[in-house]
C-alpha cells in the first residue's frame, strides 16, 4: 500500500456573525470558517464491492458479468491513505485538492463455469491472479453563498481525474494468459460543502459531489459522500473523525471495449488537519 501526503490551504474569511451567536471564549482560537489553509493527512479503513463485465473487443457477445471479490479474491477490506488540501483565494472563494488511492490484488481458482474476460476466457480450475487499481484526483472550486464564524456552506464545481486498471493473469505449465484494461479521464461534478461549528474545540464537516451523465453510449456517474467531526487539540491542529462513501460507475454499450464496471469502497476514517 503507497502512502500519500498531501498539502493545501484555505481561508480570508469575512466575519459576518449572526447577532445571537456569543464571541469566542479564547482569542488564540479562531473559527474553522476563518482558516485560510487547510491540510489533511489520514487513513480510511475501507469496505469495496466491485461489479464489473468485459465484452470481447471483436463485438457482438457479452462477457461474463461478475463480482471481483468473489470470483478473482480481490480484498473485501484494506485500508488506504487520503489527503486533502483547501485553499482560501478570497472570503467566500477556496479551491479544494483531493486524493484517493485504492490498490488491490488477489488470488482465486475459477469455479465451475468458464468466464468471458474481455479477449481471453478463463477456464474452470485456472489459477489467477489479479489486480485492480483506482486513483481519484479532484480538483474543486467552492463559493460559499453563506460565510459566519459559525457555519459555512458552500456550492462547489470539480473536476475528477479518475485512472481505473485491472488486469489477470494465470500462469501454469499449458496455459498463459494476461489480459489488462485501463480506462482514465476526467469527470466534473457538483456538489456542496458544509462546517458547523460547534464549540471553540469541537466542529463538524460535511461534503457531498454527485454526478451522472450520458454522453456517446457511456453512461456514468461519480459519488462521493463525506461527514467528519473534528476536535481541536490545539489551535492549529485538530484530529477527526468520519465516514466516507466513493461510488464510480461506467456502463458502455457503444464502439469498441464495451462494458460495465460498478464500484463501491466506504468506511470510517481518520485524519490529522492543520490549520491556519
Amino acid at each position: 500500500m503507497n502512502k500519500h501526503g498531501m498539502a493545501a490551504a484555505v481561508a480570508m474569511g469575512a466575519t459576518i456573525v449572526l447577532s445571537a451567536l456569543p464571541a469566542w471564549a479564547d482569542g488564540d482560537y479562531q473559527s474553522p470558517t476563518e482558516d485560510r489553509v487547510r491540510v489533511s493527512l489520514g487513513v480510511m479503513r475501507v469496505a469495496n464491492t466491485t461489479d464489473l463485465r468485459l465484452d470481447p473487443s471483436a463485438g457482438g457477445t457479452l462477457g461474463t458479468y461478475l463480482r471481483a471479490e468473489d470470483t478473482f479474491g480481490l480484498d473485501r477490506s484494506d485500508v488506504e491513505p487520503e489527503f486533502q488540501a483547501v485553499v482560501r483565494a478570497a472570503e467566500r472563494h477556496r479551491l479544494f485538492v483531493d486524493y484517493f488511492s485504492l490498490n488491490r490484488t488477489g488470488n482465486a481458482g475459477i469455479g465451475a463455469q468458464p468466464i468471458a474476460f474481455r479477449d481471453v476466457t478463463l477456464l474452470p480450475g485456472d489459477p489467477v491472479q489479479s489486480k485492480l487499481d483506482l486513483r481519484m484526483l479532484g480538483l474543486t472550486y467552492g463559493y460559499s453563498f453563506w460565510h459566519t464564524q459559525r457555519l459555512e456552506v458552500a456550492g462547489t464545481f470539480g473536476i475528477i481525474d479518475t485512472d481505473i486498471s485491472t488486469q489477470v493473469k494465470v500462469q501454469t505449465a499449458t496455459r498463459h494468459i494476461f489480459q489488462s484494461e485501463d480506462e482514465a479521464g476526467p469527470v466534473p461534478a457538483l456538489g456542496v460543502d458544509a462546517t458547523w461549528v460547534l464549540s471553540k474545540r469541537f466542529y463538524l464537516d460535511a461534503r457531498v459531489q454527485y454526478l451522472e451523465a450520458r454522453v456517446s453510449g457511456i453512461t456514468g456517474s461519480i459519488g462521493r459522500y463525506e461527514f467528519d467531526a473534528l476536535y481541536r487539540l490545539r489551535p492549529n491542529i485538530s484530529f477527526a473523525l468520519g465516514y466516507t462513501d466513493l461510488k464510480a460507475y461506467v456502463d458502455k454499450i457503444e464502439g469498441s471495449k464495451t462494458g460495465r464496471f460498478d464500484l463501491r469502497t466506504a468506511g470510517p476514517q481518520f485524519f490529522v488537519r492543520v490549520a491556519f
